[in-house]
């Protein structure tokens, strides 16, 4: 089977489009500047905390049975990239199933024409650096006493569902200590996203409710749950992810 990739839920296949070799140009490059002061040995490191994007292409081709035809599948590809084009959205491809990226196409797309009837071109995209363990962005049921362990050499940011009323206390101990959060006046359910910086019920924030000195994370290694209060369900995303 030939190679692919899906983005915004459309395969590469369905377009009709060939995979030559795919490239990526950089892979989760810190963020962070070196900055020398007169008279001192060594530079010093000024961090904006943070990893810069990564860019991902895939040289591709284009057959078609006739100019026409051509024509007509070089639209479909503008308009496949082009269609909600201000907002990322998941990739995959057939070079690695496990993970997905978060893509955003925002470069041009210049398709040459080859003998009249193959189409070549790069598409390039531009991804949030880390790549996702796809099997990690399910919802799993969590019981209180429960390890989530995490794979990888970075914490991850979880997104988290409490059923349940009144006050509730949830803990997480790892290598990095126990930290607790509190969440406050608990009516049916409450939702916590770190990746957004966030507690919430459906589109009502609950941010005052919530009290911690930062929002949930799960370190690298064993994660031990722990959950008291009025609680018939805990349900965790834990976003596994790596570079």
């Amino acid at each position: 089977m030939s190679n692919y990739f899906v983005f915004n839920g459309q395969s590469s296949l369905e377009l009709g489009i060939k995979i030559k070799s795919k490239n990526i140009y950089s892979s989760g490059k810190r963020d962070l500047s070196l900055v020398s002061i007169p008279g001192k040995d060594g530079d010093l490191v000024n961090s904006n905390r943070r990893f810069a994007n990564a860019t991902v292409s895939y040289t591709c081709f284009l057959p078609a049975k006739s100019i026409d035809d051509l024509n007509t599948k070089i639209r479909n590809v503008k308009k496949w990239l082009f269609v909600d084009c201000d907002q990322y959205h998941e990739l995959t491809d057939s070079y690695d199933s496990t993970f997905l990226r978060y893509a955003i196409f925002n470069s041009k797309l210049d398709i040459a024409d080859e003998a009249k009837k193959i189409g070549t071109f790069t598409i390039t995209f531009s991804c949030v650096p880390f790549r996702y363990l796809v099997s990690s962005l399910e919802v799993i049921e969590v019981s209180s006493g429960d390890t989530l362990y995490n794979p990888f050499p970075f914490a991850s940011k979880p997104y988290i569902k409490i059923t349940g009323n009144g006050n509730i206390d949830l803990s997480i101990s790892s290598s990095k200590g126990t930290f607790i959060y509190h969440f406050k006046n608990v009516v049916n359910y409450v939702e916590c996203d770190t990746e957004l910086m966030n507690c919430y019920k459906a589109t009502v924030l609950k941010n005052s409710d919530f009290i911690a000195d930062d929002f949930p994370y799960l370190e690298p290694g064993e994660n031990v749950i722990s959950i008291s209060g009025a609680v018939s369900k805990l349900e965790i995303i834990p976003r596994w992810w790596c570079l």
